[in-house]
């Protein structure tokens, strides 16, 4: 699979990327059917699969439930074969979300992650914003304790997942990248991705198949096509970097991979 630049922070990334919440969470998500968490052994074939495509982008946070860990004890033997992503700021807990964007907690979330990922660097750090974007921005502790920890070599680069135009545009302004929602749906944020491509900043895209909610009732828009032209949208622009999509299917991610490759060509 082609790479992609990943701004200007010297990271190159596959176009698709692999989304790990499914690895550690099933509850209080959005997915449009539940599910049963992999066994390790499933996982380790999904991995293995998703480097054999060409995939090298494994996107996880604290508040994916266990998918740090798990991908600790499953990354052992090929870890620096990935750009491995996580967050700071959002916890999961007894099934709701909490958030803490200060130093402290924002240090001793690094350190946990480290622990669990079994790994002494993160290649990208992202900030999980609560929706209150320009507030966790300008009046937070976020940023700069994450400058601090790259400057230290504990981190590449550095990155927020927004929820806001404003946010993002900010984002893009003050950090290495950002992570925006972009589909079929959702396509305000697209001034955000032009923005970053000015400025020659990473893009990674969240929910580029909108969390399976795509729908469609015409035949054009079933199976494949739909995939296709999900995939295309997104990954046409060329302000993007590398759309992260989250599959525990390894005929799913096959696909995804079989499709992202005929729009690199």
């Amino acid at each position: 699979m082609k790479k992609r630049p990943l701004g200007q922070t010297g990271i190159m990334v596959s176009p698709l990327g692999l989304g790990t919440v499914k690895f550690g969470r099933n509850i209080g998500v959005k997915y449009p059917t539940s599910f049963e968490l992999p066994s390790d052994k499933e996982l380790s074939h999904l991995i293995e699969m998703a480097l054999a495509l060409g995939i090298n982008v494994i996107d996880t946070a604290p508040a994916y439930g266990t998918s740090e860990q798990r991908l600790g004890s499953l990354l052992k033997h090929c870890r620096h074969q990935f750009c491995l992503i996580t967050k700071v700021g959002e916890e999961f807990q007894r099934g709701s979300s909490t958030f803490d964007f200060s130093q402290e907690h924002i240090n001793y979330s690094i350190k946990r992650s480290l622990q669990r990922l079994q790994t002494d660097y993160i290649d990208v750090v992202l900030i999980h914003s609560d929706g209150n974007d320009l507030n966790i921005i300008n009046h937070s502790d976020a940023i700069p304790t994450l400058r601090q920890l790259q400057s230290e070599g504990i981190i590449k680069a550095i990155g927020m997942s927004t929820k806001t135009v404003p946010g993002g545009i900010e984002a893009v302004k003050l950090m290495d990248l950002v992570m925006v929602t972009y589909n079929l749906h959702a396509t305000e944020e697209i001034v955000v991705i032009d923005f970053a491509e000015q400025l020659k900043k990473g893009v990674l895209v969240k929910k580029a198949l909108a969390s399976g909610h795509l729908g469609g009732t015409n035949k054009e828009s079933k199976g494949d096509n739909k995939l296709q032209r999900s995939l295309q949208h997104v990954l046409s622009h060329t302000g993007v970097s590398s759309a992260i999509v989250g599959s525990i299917n390894p005929g799913h991610l096959r696909t995804n991979s079989k499709v992202a490759n005929s729009l690199m060509l």
